[in-house]
Parts: structure tokens; C-alpha cells; sequence
């Protein structure tokens, strides 16, 4: 197998998407050839069968030449592959498509996302499949479409067995900083803990890097919400944390807290349940494999904070893990994937 990958970054410190680069190492473990093109080029350490091509928008290239440069790419390599995969993104796969059709290659999307765009609209027309991790992945009525989980390591994600214990309740949450991710009803959830039932003994951290102007002024106003409720000794804002580098954030928590609801499964959760935390969780899409105990309703800080209350002191649910394992692990949907290219 020769596959040809489209994508956004390639860049292992990348704090949102550097989880693809260990999606490319386990893609080339199961390919003779894997030709990358991206966006941008960060730091990256794939194995000699895979080569990456910068489109250059971190060099300031118009989306112009990067098409240009694109359409170079897919002559380069069609005629030696076996298919292209376009991840996330549907104009990557509308714009590989003419291409891909002269050549006679497979073309595939991965779409996992609760918005339905105009370009995934286009995308569905042009593509031979769009792969997706859950029912609520790709919300289009389509028979192209196929469901093959989420895609976690494992191995990466895993409790630390003899975990300290610390006397504070420990909570995590890590998301973009955008109003979506809805980081105000955690804090609002921990106000009513702390000031209102007087429950001293929770500590919690919020992950995030702005990355634009408009997420700064985001994280300023959550920052102020926390000094007026004189939460400082309990809410921490952590900048961008490397994908490798949060395992060993999930193992120090007891609990990683979800408000966002963009209803798709959203994989820091999955992370989250791999590494041995307990879970809340207002996402629709989680609806069919979580018990009622670690859901809460969306936007409501009553019912978050009541949740928080009754999973205090509990230890580590081994079905949480069990559940990634048999349906969202790594190896599992990259074999998967790689049998879409033979049907």
C-alpha cells in the first residue's frame, strides 16, 4: 500500500493537532510509501518511508500558490499510489478530486465534526467514502458514509497504577479557547462548589492557548470571572500543552469535565477515559456509550457541580478504558482505515 495523506499541520509540538503526527507514524507502519502534504511544516520525526510537503501558508503563501502547489503534489505522486486521504478538512478532498479522478484513485475523507458545511456538502459528492468516529461525526445523510471509531493510542494514554493521593479532588479540562468549548460553565460550576457549598478541597486546571486575538480576549474574560469569584486558588490556566505531554495531565486528575457541545466525540474525553480519569460530559454523541452518572446537562452549572459532588472520592472506573480499547483504539482505526482503500 501506497497512500498519498492531505492535512493541516505536521508538527508534533502543535498543541491541537500535533495527535496526527503519531496518526502519520502508525499510517506508515502499515504502508510501503506515505506521501504527506500540509499546510504547514513544524517539527516532525516520521520514518524514512514518508516524506512531507509544505504548502506554505507558514511562509505566507496565498491560498493561490498553495493550491498550485497542491495540484504539483497529486502529479507527483497519483500515478504511484493506491488512494489519497484528506483529514478534516472537505476542501482538501474537493480539491483533490479532478485529479484523483483522471489518475482512478480511491479518494477518502475523515470528518469527525458536528457542523455541516457547504464544502462538506460538495465533499460528499466527490469522495468515494468520508470515515468518521461516531453516528454524530458526520451528521450528512449519506451511504458514503462508514463509522470506524476514534483513533487513541492506547498505549500513550494509560493510568498511572499507583497513583498518588493527594487530598484535593483534581480537575482537568483541556479545549481551544473558544466560547464552543463553554469553559464558564466549569468555573461557574466550581463557584457554586466553593462559595455556595462550601467545598474547599478541589483544585482545577484549564488548558489552552490563544492563538488569536479573539481567543486572548476569551481567556481575559474567563480569567476575570474567576478573580470575582475569588477562585484563584482553585481554577489554574495552563498555556498549549504538547499532545506528548498530556498523558501525565490526565494521570494527575481525578476528573476531566467536557461543557463543549459541538456533539461530535470529542477525542479528549476518549483520552481522558484511556488515562484512568473519571469523566462529565454534556456532548450528545457520548450519550450512547457513558452511564447517566457521568453526564450532565449542557450549560447547566447546577447539574455539572451535583455530578462533580457524587464522583468525589471514587477511584478509577476500568470500564472507561475498556471502552476506548475495544472501539477508539489507535491501531485498531488506522487498520481500518487502510482496508477502505481494498473495498
Amino acid at each position: 500500500m501506497k497512500l498519498i495523506v492531505i492535512t493541516q499541520k505536521v508538527n508534533i509540538n502543535d498543541d491541537n493537532l500535533g495527535f496526527f503526527h503519531h496518526w502519520l507514524e502508525k499510517l506508515a507502519e502499515k504502508t510501503a510509501e506515505l506521501h504527506v502534504a500540509c499546510l504547514a511544516e513544524g517539527e516532525h520525526h516520521l520514518p524514512p518511508n514518508t516524506t512531507v510537503y509544505a504548502l506554505g501558508k507558514e511562509k505566507g503563501y496565498s491560498k493561490l500558490r498553495q493550491l498550485f502547489r497542491l495540484q504539483k503534489f497529486l502529479l507527483r505522486h497519483l500515478s504511484e499510489v493506491d488512494g489519497v486521504y484528506c483529514h478534516m478538512c472537505p476542501v482538501y478532498a474537493v480539491l483533490s478530486f479532478p485529479l484523483a479522478k483522471i489518475f482512478r484513485k480511491k479518494l477518502i475523507l475523515w470528518y469527525a465534526h458536528g457542523s455541516i458545511s457547504w464544502k462538506l456538502r460538495l465533499a460528499e459528492k466527490l469522495v468515494d467514502e468520508i470515515v468518521t468516529s461516531s453516528l454524530a461525526g458526520c451528521r450528512l445523510k449519506s451511504k458514503k458514509i462508514k463509522v470506524l471509531g476514534q483513533g487513541i493510542d492506547t498505549e500513550l494514554f494509560r493510568p498511572k497504577y499507583n497513583p498518588n493521593t493527594p487530598n484535593d479532588f483534581r480537575i482537568l479540562y483541556a479545549a481551544r479557547l473558544v466560547p464552543i468549548k463553554d469553559h464558564k460553565t466549569l468555573i461557574e460550576a466550581i463557584n457554586i462548589l466553593v462559595n455556595q457549598r462550601n467545598i474547599k478541597n478541589i483544585k482545577a486546571r484549564i488548558i489552552g492557548k490563544p492563538l488569536l486575538e479573539s481567543q486572548q480576549e476569551y481567556l481575559d474574560q474567563l480569567k476575570s470571572l474567576v478573580k470575582n469569584y475569588n477562585l484563584q486558588d482553585y481554577i489554574e490556566f495552563l498555556n498549549g500543552v504538547s499532545y506528548f505531554e498530556m498523558p501525565r495531565y490526565y494521570q494527575e486528575a481525578d476528573l476531566f469535565v467536557n461543557p463543549s457541545s459541538t456533539g461530535s466525540l470529542d477525542k479528549v474525553v476518549l483520552e481522558a477515559m484511556a488515562s484512568g480519569c473519571l469523566v462529565l460530559n454534556c456532548n450528545k454523541a457520548y450519550q450512547e456509550i457513558l452511564p447517566n452518572k457521568y453526564l450532565f446537562k449542557k450549560g447547566d452549572a447546577e447539574d455539572l457541580a451535583q455530578k462533580m459532588v457524587n464522583l468525589v472520592g471514587q477511584v478509577q472506573d476500568p470500564a472507561l478504558r475498556e471502552i476506548v480499547i475495544k472501539n477508539h483504539d489507535l491501531d485498531n482505526l488506522v487498520e481500518k482505515v487502510i482496508q477502505r482503500f481494498y473495498v
